[in-house]
């Protein structure tokens, strides 16, 4: 029975010593030790390089401005900071180049920090609105041991956005993040989520992505003790022309660890593409761990594209489980069928359907008003369809 963190094997390849797995390199947060992408590697084959507005060899100015409005309920820090503030980059590397040069860019950090034992009173609210131009950003989410907390990151209005969130869930702490990509139709948005989930601790992770010209959104985990619980939920509705890219990364590095990985999507309209890329590395030497995940998508109309991408590589006999499972495709006829024999109208009928297809990830946010927020663009989309 292992109790202690794994460090997994390593080689000399590319970016220094990194492990045997080909999922979770340690990345860098030097620009420079990444080359310029061309579209033919593995990490960006999916994502149309055209589209970032020059982010993936970035020699401009960053001359982006934001609305940023933050309600942290009392006893809550928020703190701006430089970057030479210790806690910055802690959680986890770049793990491509286009986040390397948002962590060697930005000029301030956000910390918000809730305090050990505290239980804030309400959710934690951080509003971004874009006011357009390019801005490089990080935030940090600290939230120290036996703590539990919400935090809702909503992002809405236009430009081109790349940084990275940071998160710290300590010892026994709980933490619920409700992500919201509301962008403008013209927006460009890069970014990686880093979490490290403490001795038994819970994450939960809900991605909303409904808006944008091009969301590339990577979410990962990692564990600093045994027992931690990580669960990420997404949903995505792109329509004409909208690239939406989800790229999860769970790294099993210790023992008695879970993770369960659940994203739905849809499309709709010429052009629309989403990319789901699901990697799980259960580390050699470990024991216990308890992993699963799940990718869906409706293609409603012709001319969308979907990838969806599992990938598991375990390295070690003793799992508790580990499997995944994807599929995409259109509605099914007998579901319309049987609708329709009730008397139901044929549109009408589709919209039932799609709701309830959506409706196990958007149930997981436990903000009733947030969770009608996010059914109402829903329906926005659906209505736009048909």
């Amino acid at each position: 029975m292992s109790n202690t963190k794994v460090e997994p094997k390593a080689h000399s390849h590319g970016l220094g010593q990194v492990p045997i797995s080909k999922l979770g390199t340690r990345g860098s947060h030097d620009v420079n030790d990444f080359p310029v992408p061309n579209g033919r590697e593995e990490e960006w084959r999916f994502t149309p390089l055209r589209r970032l507005k020059g982010l993936q060899d970035w020699k401009g100015t960053a001359d982006g401005k934001d609305e940023l409005t933050i309600d942290a309920p009392e006893g809550v820090t928020v703190e701006q900071v430089g970057r030479d503030d210790e806690r910055l980059g802690t959680a986890g590397h770049p793990a491509d180049r286009v986040i390397a040069q948002a962590y060697s860019s930005f000029e301030q950090a956000t910390v918000i920090t809730v305090p050990r034992s505290s239980t804030p009173d309400k959710p934690i609210t951080v509003d971004r609105k874009g006011l357009g131009g390019t801005a490089f950003e990080q935030l940090v989410l600290d939230v120290q041991p036996m703590a539990e907390a919400t935090v809702v990151v909503s992002n809405t209005g236009t430009g081109v956005r790349s940084g990275s969130l940071d998160i710290h869930v300590g010892e026994g702490a709980n933490l619920t993040l409700i992500s919201l990509q509301e962008w403008d139709d013209d927006a460009v948005e890069v970014s990686q989520h880093n979490a490290v989930v403490g001795k038994d601790a819970t994450f939960k992770s809900v991605v909303i992505t409904l808006g944008g010209d091009l969301v590339r959104l990577s979410p990962k985990v990692s564990y600093s003790g045994r027992g931690g619980s990580a669960e990420l939920y997404g949903l995505y509705f792109a329509g004409d022309k909208q690239h939406h890219e989800h790229r999860s990364l769970i790294d099993h590095n210790w023992s008695y660890t879970r993770s369960r990985v659940d994203y739905k999507g849809a499309l709709s309209g010429e052009g629309a593409h989403t990319v789901w890329i699901g990697d799980v590395i259960i580390g050699e030497g470990t024991d216990g761990t308890d992993s699963y995940e799940n990718n869906r998508n409706l293609q409603l109309t012709d001319g969308t594209r979907v990838d969806s991408v599992p990938n598991l590589e375990i390295f070690t006999g003793e799992v508790q489980g580990a499997g995944h499972a994807s599929a995409s495709g259109r509605l099914e006829d007998i579901h319309l069928f049987y609708l329709r024999s009730r008397g139901i109208p044929a549109e009408e009928a589709r919209r039932l359907i799609i709701r309830g297809y959506f409706w196990d990830i958007v149930n997981r946010i436990d903000i009733p008003e947030l969770r009608e927020r996010v059914m109402a663009k829903v329906e926005e989309k659906l209505v736009a369809h048909e």
